[in-house]
């Protein structure tokens, strides 16, 4: 515990075995109280691999859910066990643990409710090896959600993300889309809820064992941002409405 607030954090993994034991041998088990890894049915070991080392809460999907679909089940067991933070981190080492302690600081302190820890913030996300493409994409997409949302986000698509366990209740992140597109509704519906998003800034790697997506899925995950931040402006304007809003 932090403070007094139950601490936890969830690992969507998917064929994350190479890295799932440095990603967990970082995690701060000295505030940290609970870890959950739900595997959306991987082919590797990583199920193996995370009873090794002992992590005590393991949901194996029967089926291939989705990205957004295997955080659905991470928030929902936070939840069910009682969580008061709630750290989402992917399994690929992509992201240092070693920032959750100041992530939940933040929220725990009542400064802000959600942080995300930003690659763009600083230097980070060309120094650890993002491809120019995907930083060209990332800037490019950020600078229309921003627009759109009325917000000052340096980037909506960071993995890493720290949540008071209140907010995930207030959003109803069940109705959000089971694709890669999730992430960027949650933080739609968390903006209309009237919340605030602080940022951290977070150093990144690139390497082979870290998860990534093809182009045709950026390409479809980038449409598919755009057109989220066009319903939460539509919706603003009680020109429609959508049920991730409800």
């Amino acid at each position: 515990m932090l403070k007094g607030k139950k601490i936890c954090v969830v690992l969507p993994a998917y064929n994350a075995a190479l890295t799932l034991e440095r990603t967990y041998g970082e995690v701060p088990m000295d505030i940290v109280d609970e870890v959950i890894l739900v595997d959306d049915n991987s082919s590797d070991d990583t199920v193996e691999v995370a009873r090794a080392l002992g992590i005590r809460h393991i949901i194996c999907h029967d089926e291939n859910k989705g990205y957004g679909g295997n955080q659905k089940s991470c928030y929902a067991k936070a939840l069910d066990l009682g969580a008061d933070v709630v750290v989402m981190l992917h399994p690929d080492y992509q992201y240092t643990p070693r920032l959750i302690e100041s992530m939940v600081y933040v929220i725990v302190n009542g400064v802000y409710p959600v942080v995300l820890g930003s690659r763009i913030l600083g230097t980070g996300a060309r120094k650890g090896g993002m491809p120019r493409y995907k930083y060209f994409f990332n800037r490019c997409l950020t600078f229309f959600q921003n627009v759109l949302m009325g917000q000052k986000l340096s980037e909506y698509h960071t993995g890493y993300r720290a949540f008071s366990a209140d907010v995930l209740r207030a959003i109803n992140f069940m109705a959000d889309s089971d694709d890669f597109v999730f992430d960027n509704q949650m933080l739609a519906q968390i903006f209309y809820a009237d919340y605030e998003i602080a940022e951290i800034t977070c150093p990144t790697k690139y390497f082979p064992e870290a998860s990534s997506i093809n182009f045709r899925r950026s390409s479809k995950y980038g449409w598919g941002v755009l057109w989220t931040s066009v319903q939460y402006r539509l919706q603003k304007w009680h020109l429609a409405h959508f049920t991730i809003f409800e």
